[in-house]
């Protein structure tokens, strides 16, 4: 494995089934596993998520201590078919008694206002300043969350812990936790499958020599455990990672 990435886990898994039935097992491990009251997951929209979600819907889990939240969300309304928090409401947070935190939408509300409405949520559930797991995923682009290439999300404030984030790319206003949060999480755990990742997962994990890596390998440049379950057409082309494979 490269040395930017040392510190990192890579799991690879036959296929994206397998990835998301993992994934649901490794949640299911940290909430069972955290002693405190309460334990905080951030979810990730997406695809390889969703299928994860379906899983845990109909697992045990000890919903009534968990805060759920979502690391990112299109500035839409929570009706529209885009919006990673209805999704994740559909497939789980409507079936499980968690306590579930959105950012707010309303048409006179701006993604700003939103943001740091959101961002103040986040404060309240996560007095010591950090999550217990979030769930990351990550597109063709190297993009993580909302932080996508060349973005003002990418240099947001420090201080900031979610950020709303125009993306000229789509010209759209997304909303985002931010690399300083992340930071601080104790897990983070990346789901990537299809082939279409594979040239930015290779970006990420193997970068060349002088080359900035996107936006989801700044990711571990903080504190946070981090580990990447990804399927084997995802890690079609890494040649020099560690990695494990996995059932």
């Amino acid at each position: 494995m490269a040395d930017s990435v040392a510190d990192v886990t890579v799991l690879v898994y036959p296929d994206n089934q397998h990835l998301a039935a993992a994934a649901a097992r490794r949640l299911v491990e940290v909430v069972g596993d955290t002693d405190r009251a309460r334990v905080t997951i951030g979810l990730a929209g997406g695809s390889t998520p969703a299928e994860t979600y379906r899983l845990l819907a109909d697992m045990t889990v000890d919903w009534d201590r968990v805060d759920a939240w979502v690391s990112d969300e299109r500035w839409v309304p929570h009706e529209h078919a885009d919006c990673n928090g209805t999704m994740i409401a559909e497939l789980l947070m409507d079936h499980v008694p968690a306590s579930y935190h959105r950012p707010r939408w309303n048409e006179w509300l701006t993604a700003s206002d939103s943001a740091a409405h959101y961002e103040a949520v986040l404060r309240s559930i996560h007095p010591e300043g950090h999550s217990d797991l979030i769930l990351l995923g990550m597109g063709d682009d190297g993009h993580t969350a909302s932080l996508f290439p060349g973005t003002a999300a990418l240099n947001a404030d420090p201080a900031r812990w979610y950020v709303a984030n125009y993306v000229p790319q789509a010209e759209v206003d997304r909303l985002t936790v931010t690399y300083s949060f992340l930071h601080r999480a104790h897990q983070i755990v990346f789901l990537v499958s299809g082939a279409d990742k594979a040239p930015a997962l290779k970006s990420v994990l193997e970068p060349r020599p002088g080359e900035a890596p996107p936006p989801a390998g700044r990711v571990m440049d903080g504190d946070a455990e981090v580990t990447w379950m990804i399927d084997e057409a995802a890690a079609a082309e890494l040649t020099d990672s560690e990695l494990s494979h996995a059932d």
